[in-house]
């Protein structure tokens, strides 16, 4: 496979990063992957392995994350946009295909939004379209900890706020994931120094997920047992997109590109490559979303997947 290229880039002033691992002959446009808040571009190697047979996979430490400048405090999604496009002219892309994940949703959709006509397709999973006040207090009282100097304290509660415990319902890994993401959290707030501003940020952003989008095809997937937006939630905010596809996964739940990462990359590709999704492993039944904006924002919520 190709070498990787990591470039230094500019946006306000503030220094970030991407990777490039370029593919010849591509079968479809760059692949750009926004990931969560502390997911930086040494976190797709999953990704890489389904992506690059068919495409340019494009990993970013983004103001705010990895190796990149601490984000001011108050810094909106705007700025975010912005080195995302500058990303784009960089690599000298007219258009890519944007994938964001969690946080990374709300980047994703702003920039589609923002320049549609440089967006060949749009892929968004585990959106947190819908986040309660009782959900914010609770991520507070964790995030409070780091005040204590509890560290570990913080990382188990926020592992814990988001994923499924529920016994009764089966998640694929969930142990193990558990683990894994109680532990990176503990590891980057005791050897990075954007954590507890990107934790602190995370907790305040407000993302506008509201507005609708038209003119790019678009996919959205969420965990069968997300407990940070319910795919109820997820699949209404996805009815706001014309003409939009909503699936589940199944036994997963927010930390579905952990638990489930292989079938998340394959989903990815069978997408960017217009192959069909149906035969995709893992998924519940497909939903397609053909409604206009105005009608589904007035419509009830199906059961996710239905």
């Amino acid at each position: 496979m190709t070498d990787e290229i990591i470039r230094t880039l500019t946006v306000d002033g503030l220094r970030y990063r991407y990777r490039v691992l370029p593919r010849p002959a591509p079968r479809t446009e760059p692949v750009v992957l926004l990931g969560g808040a502390l997911q930086g571009m040494h976190g797709w190697p999953h990704m890489d392995d389904h992506l690059g047979p068919h495409a340019s996979v494009v990993t970013l430490d983004l103001p705010g994350m990895g190796g990149a400048d601490p984000l001011p405090p108050g810094t909106g999604d705007d700025l975010l946009c912005a080195a995302v496009t500058g990303v784009m002219d960089d690599l000298g892309a007219e258009r890519v295909n944007l994938f964001g994940f969690s946080y990374g949703t709300s980047i994703a959709f702003g920039c589609a939004r923002r320049d549609p006509g440089r967006i060949a397709r749009l892929i968004l999973g585990g959106v947190p379209s819908h986040i309660s006040e009782a959900q914010r207090d609770g991520w507070a009282r964790a995030v409070g900890r780091l005040d204590a100097g509890d560290a570990e304290g913080l990382a188990r509660l926020t592992a814990e706020a988001l994923m499924c415990l529920d016994p009764e319902r089966p998640v694929h890994r969930r142990d193990l994931a558990l683990r894994y993401v109680r532990r990176s959290f503990l590891h980057a707030l005791t050897h990075s120094p954007h954590t507890e501003g990107s934790l602190r940020r995370s907790l305040e952003h407000r993302p506008d997920f509201s507005g609708g989008l038209t003119g790019v095809p678009a996919l959205v997937f969420a965990g069968e047992h997300d407990t940070v937006t319910s795919p109820d939630h997820q699949r209404a905010f996805a009815a706001t997109i014309e003409g939009s596809r909503f699936l589940t996964i199944g036994e997963s739940d927010h930390w579905v590109v952990l638990q489930r990462p292989d079938d998340v990359a394959d989903l990815v590709a069978r997408f960017v490559t217009d192959r069909p999704l149906e035969s995709a492993p893992a998924l519940l039944p497909l939903a397609a979303l053909p409604r206009p904006r105005a009608e589904a924002a007035g419509a009830a919520a199906p059961r996710a997947g239905g």
